[in-house]
């Protein structure tokens, strides 16, 4: 029996359980097995080979559209390195990082209105992230709290409910819809791209601040990252409609009906990450050192590495 095979073996199950806890059901048995063996199992290997490489904690960026399954996958990823590896992995979303009500809602008065809604860098705490990222590549480890973002509620939790690390890990994956991505020059910054730069950031205050956060703090704390891993969505358009079914899932999962988007608010949402992420189909394609090739359907297609 080859390794492969045996790492099969060994996570299948865990792996079915996960995608049924997950409620993913729109595939059969036979192809979630198709997709274990040809997607994640060689993925995994090429992790771990990354790993023996580097010799000390490997971090990696996992990027993609919005409700493009980058969560998904770093749970898969985690199941596989863990039970297979046996390596100490920790999963980190951007998302968890983001700053609280309060603080955006001073952001869009001093700086722009645009700023109380979350997602587009400056609205991260990215002293938070750095910090991170610092006292886990100490030799001495320390154990670590880190925030936990609560999307129902449109805030961050109290301490209480904060992930803790007791143990260093060896693989930290950050996964979010920004990772990786680049600053613009001034000329493309502009030109708005839809209604909402157009209208509501003619004087481009929010755009400029978005892209020198980008091109400062953010790109401060991307640099700390050994390889990106970006999951590549077929255009903007399916954003739309991954985002809703994103939304039906979170409206299952929460007890409250608050902060839950509407159709409309959908579609205003992703207005403030199509700029990015079209910018990010451009950059991480060819500067990843994975893609993951998506369809309509959300299938992964094909993966290239480099």
């Amino acid at each position: 029996m080859n390794e492969t095979e045996d790492c099969f073996l060994k996570v299948k199950d865990d792996y079915l359980k996960f995608l049924s806890k997950e409620k993913i059901f729109n595939k059969s048995k036979s192809a979630k097995i198709k997709i274990l063996k040809k997607i994640y199992i060689p993925m995994s290997f090429w992790i771990e080979n990354k790993c023996k490489e580097k010799r000390e904690i490997l971090l990696l960026g996992l990027s993609g559209g919005q409700g493009s399954g980058k969560t998904t996958v770093s749970k898969i990823l985690k199941i596989i390195l863990r039970k297979f590896f046996k390596r100490r992995i920790y999963v980190s979303s951007i998302d968890d990082f983001y700053k609280t009500l309060k603080e955006r809602s001073k952001m869009s008065n001093k700086i722009h209105p645009l700023f109380e809604t979350r997602g587009v860098p400056g609205t991260h705490d990215t002293s938070l992230i750095l910090n991170f990222f610092k006292i886990i590549m100490k030799k001495k480890f320390k154990k670590i709290k880190l925030p936990k973002f609560e999307k129902a509620t449109d805030d961050r939790t109290k301490k209480k409910y904060w992930f803790n690390i007791k143990h260093k890990p060896e693989i930290i994956i950050l996964e979010g819809w920004c990772v990786g991505a680049k600053a613009q020059s001034n000329h493309l910054i502009k030109k708005p791209i839809n209604i909402l730069e157009k209208y509501e950031d003619k004087n481009l205050k929010w755009r400029n601040y978005v892209n020198t956060k980008l091109k400062k703090e953010y790109k401060k704390i991307f640099k700390m990252v050994d390889h990106f891993i970006f999951m590549k969505i077929p255009n903007f358009r399916v954003v739309y409609t991954w985002r809703l079914l994103q939304e039906i899932k979170l409206k299952k999962k929460s007890n409250s009906n608050k902060k839950i988007m509407s159709y409309k608010e959908i579609k205003r949402f992703i207005m403030f990450y199509e700029r990015i992420t079209l910018q990010m189909l451009k950059d991480l394609s060819t500067s990843a050192s994975v893609v993951m090739l998506l369809n309509k359907k959300q299938d992964i297609k094909k993966v290239m590495y480099k």
